[in-house]
């Protein structure tokens, strides 16, 4: 599939302060890939000129939009004009609802040439949010995706625009992007406060249950909020968070759940709620349950690695061994007990978004070798294990 270049005669502005790579990367571009069409646009995965892939929103010339507005009036270039206006508004509001967790882009557009304009969103290269994949992994990771979305949904309710809502909200509109979430869809957000006479105009309605928010001055007073929170409880917590939360966080993650599922707090109350949790868990403050002295059950080689030995276990880092994030060496040795075939575990100094190491668990069939970026932790009853030093 061929892109037309955009034009010498161009403008862009970037979502990122300080981003270095400008208009010039449009010339040349060439395209890999369709990643989604839809009735007025077109989002391919292009590769720009001394860059990377990135996902380019284009007007959909073969959409259902501009089709039915050609037959009807057979002015083409006139109808990609009024077909652009939906790619026109989403470039305003990236624009200003400039987030972590909203899509970082750039927009050009060329303004010369016989056919008129040609408009362009270029945004980060993002995976689509796979909520199978999601529901198996670990929790540290589930937990992430429902702190970026609160994350969002606090700058959301009092964002440059107002309180904004998102009317289509599901897992669709977002991406992942170097394990950060981010909105990528802004086709159906609203910042219109609902006009009100009676509590009655005020009600929020769900497939299981409704929610009445008062009206205030004939305005349904934080009407936005609430309906992106229970969304986000809704689409999200629900499936993402109770999930094996560590034991004594559970207490946390219940009130989460029980004041977002009923909307007892508002999203400063929640966020507030998130941040604690986050605080706690990296705290290591889980672990106040784990034996002591179980760590006494291992012995450790520093600078050594291991080679083989791999097996695999629930909710692993890694595909092909069993790496889970741990606190410290004591939760390790913990978990390597729970496994009956776990014979030492190594430690790299990796750690994941939230500070936790990354453990790799191996049987007594591995082999230790020379690492110097390494420690191992091997049990003491294990006499298998060989080595190669």
């Amino acid at each position: 599939m061929g892109l037309q270049s955009v034009g010498p005669d161009r403008a862009c502005w970037s979502q990122t302060p300080g981003d270095e790579m400008g208009c010039d990367s449009l010339v040349d571009m060439q395209a890999l890939e369709v990643l989604g069409s839809g009735y007025t646009k077109l989002v391919v995965k292009a590769n720009l000129a001394g860059g990377p892939a990135v996902a380019l929103k284009l007007v959909n010339e073969q959409g259902i939009d501009m089709g039915k507005c050609v037959e009807e009036f057979n002015e083409p270039e006139a109808c990609r004009k009024l077909v652009a206006y939906k790619l026109k508004k989403e470039m305003v509001l990236l624009k200003r609802l400039q987030h972590p967790n909203v899509i970082g882009a750039r927009e050009a557009e060329s303004r010369g040439g016989a056919e008129g304009g040609r408009l362009a969103v270029i945004l980060e290269q993002g995976t689509p949010l796979q909520m199978i994949q999601l529901l198996q992994s670990p929790w540290e990771d589930r937990f992430r995706v429902c702190l970026d979305l609160v994350r969002l949904l606090h700058f959301l309710s009092s964002s440059p625009l107002g309180s904004v809502a998102l009317l289509d909200f599901q897992p669709r509109q977002f991406v992942m992007v170097s394990g950060t979430l981010k909105l990528t869809d802004l086709d159906d957000v609203s910042a219109e406060p609902t006009r009100c006479q009676t509590g009655e105009d005020c009600t929020l309605l769900f497939p299981q249950r409704n929610f009445t928010v008062p009206c205030v001055r004939g305005l349904c007073d934080g009407l936005n909020q609430k309906r992106n929170m229970y969304n986000a409880y809704r689409y999200f917590f629900t499936y993402l968070l109770p999930h094996q939360a560590p034991p004594t966080l559970t207490h946390l993650v219940d009130h989460i759940m029980n004041s977002t599922g009923e909307l007892k707090s508002d999203i400063n109350e929640t966020l507030q709620a998130f941040e604690e949790l986050l605080a706690q868990y990296q705290s290591g403050a889980h672990m106040d349950t784990l034996p002591a002295s179980e760590l006494s059950d291992y012995s450790l080689l520093w600078r050594t690695g291991v080679s083989g030995g791999e097996y695999r276990c629930w909710l692993s880092y890694s595909a092909q061994g069993c790496v889970l994030s741990v606190h410290n060496p004591r939760e390790a040795a913990h978990i390597c007990n729970s496994h009956s075939q776990c014979s030492s575990f190594s430690l790299t100094g990796q750690r994941t978004w939230s500070g936790r190491l990354l453990a790799s668990f191996r049987s007594s069939s591995a082999q230790l070798v020379p690492d110097g970026t390494s420690d191992v932790y091997v049990k003491k009853t294990t006499v298998s294990i060989t080595t190669a030093l």
